[in-house]
């Protein structure tokens, strides 16, 4: 599926030709592939495998949707559907090993796809990235232009609730010097940006207030210059949340990698 200005990533299949295996698979999701502001988030991600000398792959036009919309809209018959031939693909390079910008797409493969067949060792690219820095592979300077600077970070359900990771996207802010500051609602107490069971793909019901504006109002609250998120589809729904509070020229929506890649240590 991935944006092909995007330098030098090489396919499974072109790896398998040349007879290399990959350490990780990067799974570019549906929305780092087609969305234009999930494509800076893909991009940034890819410039940090990259400089940490990572080798990895994609699936390239073999990627399709992991069936998580279809899932989460009812529709049991399609994901499966879905899910199967995706993992005839991944099985197909014997993958042993994925890495995704997206929690969606983290939790279904994780979770969901094992009892189909797809037995993979998953991770969230917060958990990869923390895990290079750690490593030594991937150094990111101190003396960054965040040094200071409030940043609030919104949890996505499905890699804060639904798996349990809180820590890893809050170390990576925190390596970047910045002022961590947390939003009435956070970690397990946690609330949805507005898009998640594929609330993406529809109109909202009748209430009072938008979802995505009650939690960007929070967000806003911190009085953070930055709001840091780890989804494609949090990133839209605050993004669109401050535009509509006119606060975008004073507050800017980050995906975690972005902010990386924009401080790091060559």
């Amino acid at each position: 599926m991935m944006d092909n200005t995007t330098n030098s990533v090489q396919t499974m299949a072109e790896m398998t030709q040349n007879g290399v295996s990959p350490e990780v698979l990067f799974w570019v999701g549906c929305a780092g592939s087609f969305d234009d502001r999930s494509k800076k988030i893909t991009k940034a991600f890819v410039e940090l495998l990259q400089n940490a000398n990572v080798s990895f792959a994609v699936l390239g036009p073999e990627e399709s949707c992991t069936g998580d919309p279809a899932k989460r809209a009812g529709n049991e018959f399609l994901f499966q559907m879905q899910a199967s031939t995706n993992i005839e693909v991944l099985n197909g390079y014997q993958v042993k090993k994925i890495v995704t910008t997206c929690p969606h797409c983290f939790n279904t493969l994780k979770n969901e796809y094992p009892q189909l067949g797809g037995q993979y060792e998953v991770l969230h690219h917060t958990q990869f990235l923390h895990q290079l820095i750690e490593e030594g592979r991937l150094k990111i300077d101190s003396k960054t232009e965040y040094k200071g600077k409030k940043i609030t970070f919104h949890d996505p359900c499905y890699l804060g609730r639904a798996n349990k990771e809180y820590e890893a996207p809050r170390a990576l802010i925190k390596k970047l010097n910045a002022e961590l500051v947390e939003m009435k609602s956070c970690k397990e107490k946690g609330l949805c940006c507005g898009a998640g069971g594929a609330q993406m793909f529809k109109d909202d019901e009748k209430g009072d207030k938008e979802i995505n504006i009650e939690r960007t109002e929070q967000a806003l609250d911190t009085k953070s210059e930055i709001i840091a998120a780890g989804c494609p589809f949090c990133n839209t729904m605050l993004h669109d949340g401050v535009t509509n509070k006119e606060k975008e020229s004073k507050v800017a929506v980050l995906d975690i990698a972005q902010l990386l890649a924009q401080t790091e240590s060559l």
